[in-house]
């Protein structure tokens, strides 16, 4: 005999949950509405509507402006995809990188000590080269100085020395001259003429060895010998020694008046 089979509990499908919730879902949104209004509703009378009386008056406008054209609607660009920066990963420093810049940074160091050293240098030199041009400059004025005076002193020298030999040479100067006596005879005759005679002129300002030179009528020439024996002279200093003078002429002129 065939055995039954036994009573299988079937149970509620997905669609018919969805209903059912949606169902409950509506009746409590109706009872909450319910409530609001049963709350809110009161048993008074309502007040009676007020009249209100209403004025018109009649307004002239202006015609409308005309509608603006329609702008062309301008569509954004589509925007750029950015894409994302790669994380930025710090250099490992190079030992060796850093051993050089650092010997570049003291060989740096090393030139610009080494430029001020020069500079030094150079400014020292400078200010020596100065001080001897200031001492050139001035021992150049000290010598011209020197040298003027110098000169002033050989020139005062010369001077003394000049009027030392001045005074101790000097020309022999006529002292006393006398005119001779005109011949009685050649008075007589009318006769006139010249007559020079030549002499020497001692240390002591004396004529010595007078006689007669050229053309001299012989009346002429005893009255002048005589004449020029008497003639006295300043004696000539040579060094301031007197010193005797030759070949002293002297003309006498004989005019009758």
């Amino acid at each position: 005999m065939p055995q039954s089979a036994p009573f299988d509990l079937q149970l509620p499908s997905a669609a018919w949950l969805r209903n059912a919730g949606a169902a409950g879902v509506a009746l409590a949104l109706h009872a909450i509405v319910l409530g609001l209004l049963l709350a809110q509703w009161s048993v008074h009378a309502p007040p009676a509507p007020q009249v209100r009386t209403l004025t018109t008056q009649l307004i002239a406008l202006a015609p409308p402006a005309p509608p603006a054209p329609p702008q062309p609607e301008v569509s954004a660009p589509p925007p750029v995809p950015v894409e994302p920066l790669p994380p930025v990963v710090a250099p490992t420093p190079d030992p060796r990188i850093e051993q050089r810049q650092l010997e570049q940074a003291a060989l740096a160091r090393k030139r610009v000590e080494q430029r001020e050293i020069e500079q030094q240098r150079q400014r020292d030199l400078e200010q020596v080269q100065r001080r001897q041009a200031e001492e050139q400059a001035r021992q150049r004025v000290q010598a011209q100085q020197l040298a003027q005076q110098r000169q002033q002193a050989e020139a005062a020298a010369e001077r003394a020395r000049q009027a030392e030999l001045a005074a101790a040479s000097r020309p022999y100067q006529p002292i006393a001259k006398e005119a001779p006596d005109y011949p009685d005879r050649a008075l007589d005759k009318g006769i006139e003429g010249d007559c020079t005679v030549r002499y020497r002129v001692s240390p002591q300002g004396r004529v010595e060895d007078p006689q007669v030179v050229g053309d001299c009528h012989p009346l002429f020439v005893r009255p002048s010998l005589a004449a020029a024996r008497t003639f006295r002279y300043q004696p000539r200093l040579v060094d301031g020694q007197a010193v005797a003078v030759p070949d002293v002429k002297n003309t006498f002129h004989y005019r009758i008046e």
